[in-house]
């Protein structure tokens, strides 16, 4: 088998998978009894603001800076 063929069998093969995964996306859809590309129900859709004034410098006191080690130790 050459190059090319093996190639226009990957792509047929990719086809069929985005065709499969369409069709299951649009059952699970009906089965749930909502429209593909909807959010799931139950689940929140409103947004979480998150403040922009820095967080309390006590809760860092006793955290690990991501690979160095405890603060005032030497690294490892």
């Amino acid at each position: 088998m050459s190059l090319q063929e093996e190639l226009t069998a990957v792509r047929g093969c990719i086809d069929d998978l985005v065709r499969t995964v369409g069709r299951l996306e649009r059952t699970v859809a009906e089965l749930r009894g909502t429209e593909a590309g909807s959010p799931p129900a139950g689940r929140a859709t409103s947004l979480v603001s998150i403040p922009d004034t820095p967080y309390d410098t006590a809760l860092w006191t006793d955290s690990d800076d991501e690979g160095l080690g405890v603060r005032d130790r030497r690294a490892p």
